[in-house]
């Protein structure tokens, strides 16, 4: 069997992390989001894969190669312009053979599912029960026959969801020829699955585990759900003095020095400096060539590489981009004062705390206090006692 993952969207709800990566190269645990499935795919037997890619396929093209790095072949379609899953579908067509299974580039999944799924006949849905499905393709169902799909409905008829996980054959693509543009201006691979829902032909597949990482918010639930999975590997130097309570992944060439107070689960990659003196809380990873130095805390925040926060700052439930760096004292707050749910551009994290949103290549004056939910733009040079809420577009600049 051959699997086609489709990874050619930009991510534009990822902003600015996505200004100069696509989505799916967005890391947890230090790895590429795409690594993660292709890997549970290969666990799961297939061994082919037909990658879409568009937004930034030189990145993934760089970083998966033939896909020998990870024991698969992989084969490359590009979708010139991102006109919807059923234009993303139709670009494989002539590189896939019998049943296949089709996978969106954004989520989490496991292998078991995966090889349980294709045991099945086609075609076939993975669907997954949701306490939100108002923000999904929301299935309705009468045992394991799929009667109902509605698209993000305001009122869902019930709590199973479209998961993008699919079992077909080769008759999709005859299908999916048939259908039109939607109001939304794509071809929608919904439209064609109509078809076999009218027939009765249209089976569901419940989905053990499977993590929808389609907000900045949702990188970190899947990066603890991942970091929980990992076995401990410490590669690196730790230094006496140096208290660690639960899991610590530590990559080759970095140190963590004495003093330092580390509550896992965490992963600290390659050539880091930590400490002395910081406190890491779980469940945190740090990339690669990251320096965290005296008295400073870091809480359930995804650091990417080379990022440097070394004196008396703290950043709690945030992400932040590669090249950034904290000047002394500056701090990103995660609470709101009324323990209210915070928003992102009026978007509801769904989460009591979450910091802040930092883009690439941003540097910070001392001093500097970021308000919770906010957004900077990669490229943003913000002043010494500043105090940042909102959103700031890219290259801001505060004196």
């Amino acid at each position: 069997m051959e699997c086609v993952i489709l990874a050619a969207g930009e991510g534009t709800r990822m902003r600015p992390l996505t200004a100069d990566r696509p989505k799916v190269m967005l890391p947890l645990v230090n790895r590429p989001m795409l690594e993660h499935l292709v890997c549970a795919v290969r666990d799961a037997g297939i061994t082919a894969i037909v990658l879409v890619v568009g937004y930034g396929e030189r990145e993934v093209r760089a970083w998966f190669g033939d896909g020998s790095r990870f024991g698969v072949s992989i084969r490359y379609v590009t979708q010139r312009h991102q006109l919807g899953t059923g234009d993303a579908l139709m670009a494989t067509k002539g590189l896939t053979t019998g049943r296949f299974l089709m996978l969106n580039g954004d989520m989490i999944v496991e292998s078991d599912d995966l090889a349980t799924l294709c045991r099945t006949d086609a075609p076939c849905m993975g669907v997954h029960e949701s306490d939100h499905p108002q923000d999904y393709g929301v299935v309705t169902l009468d045992g394991d026959l799929i009667t109902g799909l509605e698209e993000k409905s305001k009122h869902p008829r019930s709590t199973w969801i479209n998961a993008g996980v699919y079992l077909f054959d080769q008759e999709i693509y005859a299908r999916t020829e048939g259908i039109s543009l939607s109001g939304r201006g794509e071809y929608e691979l919904t439209d064609a699955l109509e078809g076999y829902i009218r027939e009765g032909r249209l089976r569901a597949h419940p989905l053990g585990t499977w993590m929808d990482v389609g907000s900045p918010w949702d990188l970190l639930d899947a990066n603890a759900t991942l970091l929980a999975g990992m076995g401990e590997v410490r590669e690196g130097v730790v230094e006496e003095g140096v208290v660690v309570h639960g899991k610590l992944v530590l990559g080759k060439n970095s140190v963590v020095k004495a003093g330092t107070y580390i509550e896992g689960d965490c992963i600290i990659g390659e050539g880091c400096t930590v400490g002395p003196h910081a406190y890491l809380r779980g469940s945190t990873t740090i990339g690669d060539s990251c320096h965290i130095g005296h008295s400073v805390e870091v809480k359930n925040s995804i650091i990417f590489a080379e990022t440097k926060v070394p004196h008396f700052n703290y950043l709690g439930d945030s992400v932040v981009g590669s090249h950034c760096n904290f000047g002394a004292g500056t701090k990103v707050a995660n609470l709101r004062h009324d323990h209210g749910i915070v928003k992102v551009n009026g978007r509801s994290t769904g989460r009591k705390k979450f910091g802040a949103i930092i883009g690439d290549h941003v540097l910070f004056g001392i001093n500097c206090s970021v308000n919770v939910g906010s957004v900077i733009g990669s490229y943003s040079l913000i002043g010494p006692h500043s105090l940042v809420e909102g959103t700031l577009q890219d290259r801001t600049v505060i004196r």
